[in-house]
């Protein structure tokens, strides 16, 4: 891992397309809460199934067994969660629900499993020991360590994409599993096991307020100190309270609403590539899920762009001069800034287009799409941002020369009903006629104030 960051391969996450993301957080997050559901219930399995069907298959048959405290504990779990007052939220909800629910089984010796019930706690501190090294062992294990690198890279990578997108920021990709590597080495000479960075720890950290390293590094201490000082108050803490937050943590990560909107104004190539990614993330694995995700969103793309270079060809009508599209030779309005897109936007390109609105003291932004065969959820979700962006700094955003599967893309995602239709220009003179009467319009208003 340290390797791989170190040739900056951590940059390739880009090339996992956004549908694929949201496809396998929210499966994880529905493999989360059925994995949860015996804990809830306290039910009491006759056999201890791993994979995700057959847990819930489990449930169906030993739903008889269901125990009404543990249940009740449950509930009130989830009811503190979800009404802890707003104006208390630095002190996590989930804490508190700790804290109350061990009180009460502790006191009133109800019939609930904890934690120390179902497993063994220990209070020492793990050993330092120095592997011995052959080469025979380094050539047996190499295989299975470089497997193991590249799916932590990913998840590691992953989990840092699903946190980006929970708070708005951007995280180093390369550092990151550098940092992991590192880790890893430390933790196997103490005797751990190869660790990522996880998905509904990674939500959980940011629902509770989690912004920086810092919160990681709290995390890390206070974990530490809880297997050295507080181990058995650890073990009181009922097993219906960690079902009743991980059900929390898991509806958190879901993104269900992105998964909507992304179902609403996606193309169906796109829809298909997300619903496929969340069902083989369910019943399989997230290993599985996005080989799998990753291939049919390449074969897709491959397609799209070949339908579209067989089907259009698209030209300007005014070619009579040399060159007279050629922006440089037009004017352009004092407060307005033009930008041309070259090429498809698509999934491992968006980020190219998140700063185009990098002067924010303009009146309007026109955007030529006369090079854009194409554009998928990404490439619309850009869009929209862009023109969301705009809106914050009273910026009017025309279209030039949107072709035709943009257009249709962008009419279905509600940009075009958002922007205006008399905002979508055939061509870049038309565009700039149109951004001089916006310059002028914006002019005249204020003049009158």
């Amino acid at each position: 891992m340290i390797i791989m960051g170190l040739c900056r391969f951590g940059v390739l996450i880009k090339y996992i397309p956004g549908t694929i993301t949201s496809g396998f957080t929210f499966g994880i997050a529905v493999t989360i809460l059925i994995g949860q559901i015996k804990d809830f219930l306290g039910l009491t399995f006759q056999n201890a199934p791993v994979e995700t069907l057959d847990k819930v298959a489990e449930v169906f048959r030993c739903i008889g067994t269901i125990n009404v405290q543990a249940l009740l504990i449950g509930i009130l779990s989830l009811a503190i969660l979800i009404l802890w007052p707003k104006k208390l939220e630095k002190i996590p909800a989930s804490l508190i629900a700790v804290i109350i629910c061990s009180a009460i089984v502790k006191l009133t010796d109800i019939n609930v499993n904890t934690i120390g019930d179902l497993y063994e706690i220990s209070s020492r501190p793990p050993q330092f020991v120095l592997p011995e090294v052959t080469f025979a062992r380094v050539k047996a294990l190499v295989p299975n360590a470089f497997t193991i690198a590249i799916l932590a890279a990913i998840e590691s990578l992953l989990s840092c994409v699903v946190s980006d997108g929970m708070i708005g920021s951007r995280h180093r990709s390369n550092m990151e599993i550098i940092a992991q590597g590192t880790a890893n080495i430390a933790s196997a000479l103490f005797g751990g096991i190869p660790a990522t960075g996880a998905i509904a720890r990674t939500a959980a950290n940011v629902k509770n307020g989690g912004r920086t390293p810092v919160a990681g590094m709290v995390h890390s201490i206070v974990v530490l100190a809880i297997l050295l000082i507080l181990m058995p108050y650890a073990s009181l803490i009922p097993m219906p309270t960690i079902a009743a937050i991980l059900f929390v943590v898991a509806y958190n990560m879901s993104g269900w609403r992105n998964i909507v909107y992304t179902a609403k104004t996606a193309p169906k190539s796109d829809i298909m590539v997300l619903f496929v990614t969340l069902i083989f993330t369910v019943v399989f694995d997230l290993v599985v899920a996005i080989g799998v995700g990753m291939v049919l969103a390449a074969i897709l793309f491959m397609k799209r762009m070949a339908d579209v270079t067989e089907a259009h060809a698209w030209v300007d009508v005014d070619d009579e001069d040399t060159d007279p599209d050629n922006i440089l030779l037009k004017k352009i309005p004092q407060n307005t800034r033009v930008f041309e897109i070259n090429g498809p936007m698509f999934f491992a390109a968006h980020d190219k287009f998140k700063y185009m609105l990098d002067d924010e003291d303009i009146d309007v932004l026109v955007i030529r799409m006369r090079n854009v065969p194409a554009v998928d959820a990404a490439g619309v979700e850009t869009l929209a941002n862009i023109v969301k962006r705009c809106e914050k700094h009273n910026v009017k955003v025309v279209f030039s020369h949107v072709n035709e599967q943009p257009a249709h893309a962008m009419e279905k995602a509600g940009l075009s009903a958002k922007i205006g239709k008399e905002n979508f220009c055939s061509h870049i003179d038309t565009a700039l006629v149109r951004a001089a009467e916006i310059e002028k319009e914006i002019k005249n208003s204020k003049a009158e104030k």
